[in-house]
């Protein structure tokens, strides 16, 4: 799992327990204070109802029958009472009336019948003391949501308590209040969770990223490849970054001198092999001819050795570097044309042929010491794996803002076996008249000549006839001027907006 996903996960655990936890709490008092804030008005009413009846007196405890009319009118009328969200369609609230013994008197709802003894319930029981009370009951004692709350209060003439008078109302009538509440709550709570989740993914990316620059770098850097140092955002962060891109360095460098000594230790055994072992018969009596032969031998051998060293050198200077030093326009149909009469006596020797379809809108920024070195060998490869009388075709043309070069041969072609190694270091294929091997470096050197002018180079066999072919692709100096303008232009307008 990766740390992007653990931190989220975390959060998101973190936000549902804390909703959970903080939820579950304001629920319950939604709740209760809906009950509370239901309670106080009730109060009210029936304050004001029995101070109505005490100013009557006796009568409206003989005669409660006078509010039996104004009762049913009130519930017959039709209400359209919108209370935020809600529709009030009607009365919920009822009230009854009992003496000084608590027998009911009167009910405008259908809790009991006239002349049951109420002195049982803690509305009346305690009114009739001088307290304060009101109780909650069930009408059904399975059903919760049958709840009814009651709230009593005297009726008194010349200061003694002659009856009770309580206001009852259904929990259920606030029920639709404590739902839309606690759905909204609910919904604002998953938002809540939500934004949470956002932010904590954004975070984590804002986090992670730099580790994930890190990671690819590290991967890139396991793979072989040569990525820049990561940029990274804060001072810790920069000096692991900055650390890293030097251990990177010192673990490349001490690979690539070791590489490089095993290497040049295995190509130098042959011609210093070659070269001591004239050198000894030299030591001896000998002919003429024979003297002279090995004189060649030591003279060839050092030759050999000799381009060894150089070309090594020069190869291992172009891995080193990151960037053109001073790119000059090279009009690359020119240039392969030079190329082809400088192998003049080659192509005469093996009776080679030429085909060029060059176009003289080639033209690339670049070194052009490195591309004539790059071309030289992939031509040179050609040539030395050509037959006699065989033909090689080079062509130039533009292609999607890039120049491309094809070098094609019509010799044996490149084994499957070697197809994935012809760029190493030291490795080199017989030639096919000769079966001498070459210092095994061209191909290497062509490769990164061409990928530090920001190119690519395949090499495979061509797919409609025997033979090689070699492919440059290279970006058109027109393309490369016009990304350089845009880039000032919009350097420009950021120039002017900010």
């Amino acid at each position: 799992m990766s740390l992007t996903n653990r931190i989220l996960i975390s959060l998101a655990l973190m936000a549902l327990a804390g909703f959970a936890l903080l939820l579950n709490p304001i629920l319950e008092r939604v709740e209760r204070q809906y009950l509370e804030a239901t309670e106080e008005p009730m109060v009210d009413v029936a304050e004001i109802l029995a101070a109505l009846l005490s100013h009557q007196g006796g009568r409206a405890i003989l005669a409660p029958e006078a509010w039996r009319s104004g009762m049913e009118s009130v519930k017959a009328k039709p209400l359209n009472a919108k209370i935020y969200n809600l529709m009030k369609d009607k009365v919920l609230m009822d009230f009854y009336i009992t003496d000084a013994t608590g027998r009911l008197i009167y009910d405008s709802g259908t809790v009991g019948q006239v002349g049951e003894d109420f002195s049982i319930y803690l509305d009346v029981a305690r009114t009739l003391r001088g307290e304060y009370g009101a109780r909650s009951s069930r009408l059904d004692e399975a059903d919760p949501s049958s709840s009814v709350m009651y709230v009593g209060a005297p009726i008194v003439n010349d200061g003694e308590i002659i009856g009770v008078l309580t206001v009852y109302k259904p929990q259920r009538s606030m029920l639709l209040f404590i739902i839309e509440t606690k759905q909204r709550l609910i919904r604002l709570g998953l938002l809540a969770v939500g934004l949470v989740l956002l932010l904590g993914w954004l975070l984590s990316k804002w986090v992670t990223q730099p580790l994930r620059r890190l990671t690819a770098y590290a991967a890139a850097v396991s793979r072989g490849e040569r990525p820049p140092a990561p940029v990274m955002p804060g001072r810790h962060l920069r000096i692991l970054g900055e650390s890293t891109e030097a251990m990177r360095e010192a673990l490349e460098n001490r690979k690539y001198v070791e590489s490089y000594v095993q290497s040049l230790t295995h190509e130098m055994k042959s011609p210093i092999a070659g070269i001591r072992g004239a050198a000894e018969l030299l030591q001896e009596d000998l002919p003429a001819a024979k003297r002279t032969q090995f004189l060649a031998n030591i003279e060839l051998e050092s030759a050999r050795l000799q381009n060894l060293v150089d070309q090594l050198l020069a190869l291992a200077s172009l891995e080193n570097r990151t960037e053109l030093g001073d790119p000059v326009e090279i009009e690359l149909g020119a240039l392969i044309r030079s190329l082809v009469n400088h192998h003049e006596s080659s192509r005469l020797n093996k009776k080679i042929h030429f085909e060029l379809q060059l176009s003289d809108e080639c033209r690339v920024e670049g070194e052009l010491f490195l591309l004539e070195t790059g071309l030289n060998n992939l031509l040179q490869n050609a040539i030395d794996f050509s037959p006699l009388e065989g033909r090689i075709e080079i062509r130039a043309w533009l292609e999607a803002r890039q120049v491309v070069i094809s070098i094609c041969d019509e010799g044996p072609g490149i084994p499957e076996f070697a197809l994935e190694r012809i760029f190493d270091r030291f490795y080199s294929l017989p030639r096919p008249h000769s079966e001498r091997r070459s210092s095994g470096l061209g191909l290497c050197f062509a490769r990164e000549a061409v990928e530090l002018h920001q190119g690519s180079l395949r090499v495979g066999n061509r797919e409609d006839q025997a033979g090689a072919e070699a492919v440059i692709r290279l970006p058109q100096l027109c393309a490369i001027v016009s990304d350089k303008m845009r880039a000032v232009a919009w350097g420009h307008v950021f120039a002017l907006h900010f």
